[in-house]
């Protein structure tokens, strides 16, 4: 790919069209068992004997990346959980988690949604690992999982997870893209050369296991297969044309209890609206990362902000530093990025992304706090972002 940077500029509602009317052809993926609206469907019980075998499973995963990368970008896994007793008591857990949750009180945020209008579980992979160990080894064991992630990402991916419980009533979400990318602002993501946002989709998975039925009406999410292959289309969703074109155009198939649905992070997708009055639609939805996404070195950042605090401050004020000079520094110091953190505690305030360790040092610096309020705000940040 030439250097460059992608502008709103450049987005092109005919150059999406053109892509998403290109369809599936169900001959490309012969492990699959159908072509649903442009998405692939894999049954587990057929898929199994190639899953078993080492050398057909990776032509079974070389497969499944194919779709992801160039094919419509999203797959299902039909009744990928053989046991549904075992989603059934993961059911249960979540549940109790939202219950006990609930009763604490606390912020309820939510990513492209109201907050508060469904039922939320951050970091629930950990929590479901303290509080039902015997039912994490179980859940977590599913092949299906583990093959659409290694063909994804290879090997030592993290698994990250999330549980989302639309209640009847609940409504869509804007239409979106997912992280990385997909959860900074267009001002933001135009600063990141061409080539990032095509790096970005590979950094992650996204998908989700069934804990219900979720017929149409429940509001399963809303698909634009093929749109992950839209250069723009990090900065594209937001506008107008083409979340007009999303909406007249998405793709929306029903899921069973156990079923699992994976898309590339990059495609145009929602949370539907439950249009029913008794399903309460519950998701786990996963997120599964590349090993590649850090450093080599790990580094006490919050530590090093604090030690150059008084100098950098010397810097700009007695020296009289161009800015740009002093951001290079924070930028080299402190950690510029939101995540990962602890969405129960370190909420988003006005965007998808809560402030940084980095935003706090810039803060510090434009108001002309001393050393101990820096160092007081760092601690809290630090805090705010951790597990437990």
């Amino acid at each position: 790919m030439r250097g460059g940077w992608l502008s709103v500029d450049d987005c092109r509602l005919s150059d999406l069209i053109e892509l998403t009317e290109a369809g599936t052809d169900a001959d490309d993926y012969p492990f699959a068992s159908a072509v649903v609206d442009d998405v692939l469907i894999y049954e587990r019980d057929r898929i199994a004997p190639a899953m078993a075998d080492s050398v057909t499973r990776r032509a079974l995963e070389a497969e499944i990346a194919a779709a992801l990368a160039d094919g419509p970008g999203v797959v299902v896994f039909s009744a990928a959980f053989e046991d549904l007793s075992v989603v059934d008591a993961v059911t249960a857990a979540f549940v109790d988690i939202i219950a006990e949750e609930k009763s604490a009180g606390g912020p309820a945020g939510d990513h492209f949604g109201v907050p508060g209008a469904n039922d939320r579980i951050w970091n629930a992979l950990e929590k479901l690992a303290v509080r039902a160990p015997d039912l994490f080894v179980r859940y977590y064991s599913n092949d299906c999982i583990a093959l659409v992630s290694h063909a994804w990402l290879g090997p030592a991916y993290q698994v990250t997870s999330q549980v989302n419980v639309v209640n009847p009533g609940g409504q869509a979400q804007s239409v979106h893209r997912d992280y990385h990318l997909g959860f900074q602002s267009n001002e933001v993501a135009q600063d990141y050369p061409a080539h990032v946002h095509a790096l970005s989709a590979a950094l992650t998975l996204q998908a989700a296991v069934a804990h219900t039925d979720m017929p149409v009406e429940s509001g399963p999410t809303l698909l634009l297969p093929h749109s992950q292959k839209y250069p723009q289309g990090y900065l594209a969703w937001r506008l107008p044309e083409f979340r007009e074109h999303f909406e007249q155009s998405h793709v929306q198939l029903p899921l069973g209890k156990g079923d699992l649905i994976v898309f590339n992070p990059a495609l145009f997708h929602a949370a539907g609206t439950n249009r029913t009055s008794d399903v309460r639609r519950m998701a786990n939805l996963l997120q599964v990362s590349s090993a590649f996404g850090r450093a080599m070195e790990t580094v006490d950042r919050e530590r090093v902000s604090a030690a150059i605090f008084d100098d950098l401050v010397k810097a700009q004020i007695v020296e009289g530093w161009d800015p740009r000079y002093v951001d290079n520094v924070v930028a080299a110091s402190a950690e510029g990025y939101a995540f990962p953190t602890n969405l129960d505690r370190d909420q988003p305030v006005d965007g998808l992304a809560p402030p940084t360790q980095a935003d706090i040092v810039r803060q510090a610096l434009t108001e002309g706090w001393d050393h101990p309020t820096l160092v007081q705000r760092l601690g809290e940040q630090a805090a705010r972002t951790r597990s437990h």
